[in-house]
């Protein structure tokens, strides 16, 4: 992943939004200006689970909806400095209400995310509600699922 350039956001756009789409792996929506009818942002979403250790030989499968993409459109950005916090506004107006449309259709008890290792992202995802286990848990769950596309990758959840 180009985490600084957006390249590998762009590129996920480009070539691996649309087969996933159409084999049923996930969806990806466009969050558009209104106005200008840019891509301000984009968040993909998708089925998931995770694991809990409960004891030594026991686990407790937590139904979970990962989302597996969030990106702000870097060039949207720049060129709309009077808008703030646009991470913010697509989670609070758009992921989060679909998560819990999507909740009473499927069960599922949580949302997740992965995130990139990146100390003021992370505080964003706290901000926003996510949480982190503890280093022995999330040790526990990257041993049983962790996305390929990153090995650094933070396990992060927030319960719906």
């Amino acid at each position: 992943m180009h985490q600084k350039t957006g390249r590998g956001l762009e590129e996920y756009l480009k070539f691996m939004a649309m087969p996933e789409e159409d084999e049923n792996f996930a969806r990806t929506y466009l969050v558009k200006d209104n106005e200008t009818h840019e891509i301000a942002s984009y968040f993909t979403l998708k089925s998931g689970l995770f694991t809990l250790e409960i004891s030594e030989n026991q686990f407790y499968a937590v139904p979970s909806i990962e989302l597996s993409n969030f990106a702000v459109n870097s060039s949207y950005r720049k060129q709309h400095l009077e808008i703030s916090e646009i991470e913010k506004t697509t989670f609070r107006e758009f992921i989060l209400p679909l998560a819990k449309f999507i909740q009473t259709f499927l069960g599922a008890k949580s949302l997740h995310i992965f995130a990139l290792p990146e100390d003021k992202l992370l505080e964003y995802y706290e901000e926003m509600g996510f949480s982190r286990l503890s280093a022995e848990k999330e040790k526990y769950v990257h041993s049983h699922i962790k996305p390929k596309y990153d090995t650094d990758c933070i396990f992060m959840y927030q319960i719906l």
